[in-house]
């Protein structure tokens, strides 16, 4: 179990690393043109590129603080934090019926909720 949970926590890790280095660094005006960032045309450029850089701290919040072994909590919180996200991104995704990427947030949020129940439960980190 310790293992499916560090495998999750790594695929989340990846995927808040990707998205938050694209809404970081990528201008809104060339993010709004793809279809999985429509939703940045109704958001202002600051707003897209704080929500990349929470996008980066939750990659190594779901990482680092197990690897070093400094308040491992943070990662269960941070997958907690992470669902609480991927419900916005259903929302968001929802009203512009884009409801691929709302079953896509789905999958995310489960893996999120798996990890955050792992880490806060049986799996806990232990020092």
């Amino acid at each position: 179990m310790d293992t499916t949970l560090w495998i999750a926590a790594g695929l989340l890790a990846l995927v808040a690393l990707t998205g938050g280095l694209t809404k970081t660094f990528i201008p809104k005006e060339k993010l709004q043109h793809h279809d999985g960032a429509a939703w940045t045309r109704d958001f202002s450029a600051s707003f897209v590129r704080t929500l990349g850089v929470l996008e980066l701290c939750a990659a190594v919040g779901l990482i680092l603080p197990a690897v070093v072994d400094v308040a491992p909590v943070m990662v269960p919180i941070t997958a907690v934090c992470w669902v609480a996200l991927m419900i916005g991104a259903m929302v968001t995704h929802g009203r512009l019926g884009q409801f691929k990427l709302v079953m896509l947030n789905v999958a995310y949020l489960t893996v999120a909720a798996f990890v955050a129940i792992g880490r806060f439960g049986p799996e806990r980190f232990t020092t």
